[in-house]
């Protein structure tokens, strides 16, 4: 692993082992819109850089005074992830994901529309994928769709959602805002920090249990993806 990248669990005594941060990357799992896991992630954990988890820790210590956790969905991700998706995107249509994930557009229609992009900010290691959870009853907050629902009810000020879920969507923008992130229009659950330390290098090393090893790119800038929205997401 790259030296200026962190297991997000482990980061400090502050983070490591106590209540208000929880993971489950969703692309070391079956649990994604590909429907397996995915290239790159051979352990289920959260990786980023050293100012992501700086600025996590003091995203959860805000999300606490307000009787909320931290649940992180993806953090890093490896460049051979998101080759992954564009091979995934060319293949044909199973249905096993779709109306889960992209249930009003075709596959190829998520990088026209900036829900996954060819490079990624993730890619760069100070985006994240994250939700609130409550404190007292360990549930997941509600929010109106899951990780990774590509369609215009994921977007910041979607119709169609309850005054509870869009409350709460507030409460996660203005936790990560203050925190030093900047939001993704088209994805609810998608930060990037505003002051990211590689904003041009994207990195492929794949996340494995252990921090030994890994290969940096740096071939290129963001694609800009036709459409509605910028193409950080995904």
């Amino acid at each position: 692993m790259e030296d200026d990248f962190v297991f997000i669990d482990e980061f400090s005594s502050g983070i490591a082992g106590i209540a208000g941060i929880r993971w489950d990357a969703k692309y070391a799992t079956w649990d994604n819109f590909t429907g397996k896991p995915v290239d790159g992630y051979l352990a289920n954990r959260i990786v980023g850089t050293r100012a992501l988890g700086e600025a996590l820790e003091r995203a959860r210590e805000q999300a606490e005074t307000q009787g909320f956790g931290l649940l992180l969905w993806d953090g890093y991700r490896p460049q051979r992830a998101v080759d992954c998706f564009m091979r995934w995107s060319q293949l044909p249509e199973d249905g096993r994901t779709k109306a889960r994930h992209y249930p009003n557009i075709g596959r190829a229609e998520m990088f026209e529309r900036g829900y996954v992009a060819a490079k990624s900010g993730h890619s760069r290691g100070s985006t994240v994928d994250l939700t609130l959870y409550d404190l007292a009853s360990q549930e997941i907050v509600p929010m109106g769709g899951g990780h990774d629902l590509m369609d215009p009810l994921s977007h910041h000020g979607a119709q169609g959602i309850t005054q509870a879920e869009a409350r709460n969507r507030r409460h996660l923008r203005t936790i990560m805002e203050a925190c030093g992130f900047i939001a993704y229009d088209c994805e609810w659950w998608h930060y990037t920090l505003a002051d990211e330390p590689y904003p041009d290098t994207y990195f492929d090393f794949p996340i494995t249990s252990s921090s030994r090893g890994g290969v940096r790119r740096r071939d290129g800038v963001p694609r800009r993806a036709v459409g509605v929205c910028r193409p950080e997401g995904g």
